[in-house]
């Protein structure tokens, strides 16, 4: 069956929307994205979401040719600005047996893209990707962490486990570079008990249910950012809702819609300073016919259109 890319023309490329290929020991770009296929996985999950950064990437190849044209969300093209270089630095090697190198691989990885001057993209791989992510950030902040989710994230341990998805929230909140944390599209039940929300209020992490959101809108989300913020968003994709994201473990009903997390990101853009960004919780095995891959996608280039009209300015 034919698809786009016979129309607009094939790129014979692996990388994300046939950007080029960056080499993190001598970057030379303004935004780098890597993918981290795995970090600290629970024995009970797996590495269910270390095909990810592939599936993504491939789920965007037919429009590589096309990175130049008009790009309605971003009303201009992804990389509007020719000054402005972005490339993809590949996947990480990963190891499931070893979650301490493969934590050491995504800090590294990350410090070296903020030591270039660069900016991070992070295509993750399960939601324990951001604890070495924002390790990175010591000598970067202080910084305002966005969560958009549908969990919290605030488990002190899970399994005996202290690093794993259900916890990075309660991990970055005890980095003392990390001045607020913003949570955004809670809904339903995940692993947090009461106690772990109480952790959370007090530790004076911020809320933006599901509910709040769609009765909001996204200004809500704003109002707790203050202008001029350096921020980092991790976008874990059970926050949208499952009849556009299926391919997750934790789906819940009443999730955002795509267009309700664009308001949200081009805002952001347009009030504060985007200093990082990450995409989690693709699960590739539910996403049989590649539209959902497609939808984490398009996430992705709207953040890399963002992050890199604001370095042209």
């Amino acid at each position: 069956m034919s698809d786009i890319s016979e129309l607009l023309g094939t790129t014979d490329s692996d990388t994300f929307l046939g950007l080029p290929k960056g080499d993190l020991t001598s970057l030379e770009a303004d935004v780098a994205i890597f993918g981290a296929p795995c970090a600290t996985p629970y024995k009970s999950t797996g590495t269910y979401a270390a095909d990810a950064p592939k599936a993504i990437r491939a789920a965007l190849a037919g429009y590589a040719s096309a990175i130049g044209h008009m790009d309605f969300d971003l009303e201009s093209p992804i990389l509007s600005d020719d000054t402005v270089r972005a490339v993809d630095c590949g996947d990480l090697p990963w190891d499931a047996g070893d979650p301490a190198a493969n934590r050491a691989a995504i800090h590294d990885a990350t410090r070296a893209i903020l030591e270039a001057d660069a900016v991070p993209i992070v295509i993750g791989g399960d939601d324990s990707i951001p604890i070495p992510v924002l390790e990175a950030y010591r000598d970067h902040g202080p910084l305002t962490i966005l969560q958009i989710d549908a969990h919290i994230d605030w488990r002190d341990e899970v399994e005996g486990e202290r690093l794993g998805l259900s916890s990075n929230m309660r991990r970055a909140s005890e980095m003392d570079w990390v001045e607020r944390i913003i949570q955004v599209g809670a809904r339903a039940i995940g692993s947090a008990r009461p106690s772990d929300y109480r952790d959370a209020r007090a530790k004076r992490a911020q809320f933006v249910t599901a509910r709040e959101l769609h009765r909001e809108g996204a200004a809500r989300v704003l109002d707790l950012i203050p202008e001029g913020a350096v921020v980092y968003v991790n976008f874990d994709l059970d926050a949208l809702d499952p009849s556009i994201m299926p391919a997750v473990i934790g789906p819940a009903p009443g999730g955002l819609f795509f267009h309700q997390a664009l308001e949200i990101l081009h805002g952001l853009d347009m009030w504060a300073h985007v200093a990082g960004f990450s995409l989690v919780e693709f699960c590739p095995a539910r996403d049989p016919n590649g539209l959902a891959a497609l939808t984490a996608g398009r996430i992705v280039c709207n953040a890399l259109g963002l992050i890199a009209r604001a370095r042209s300015y």
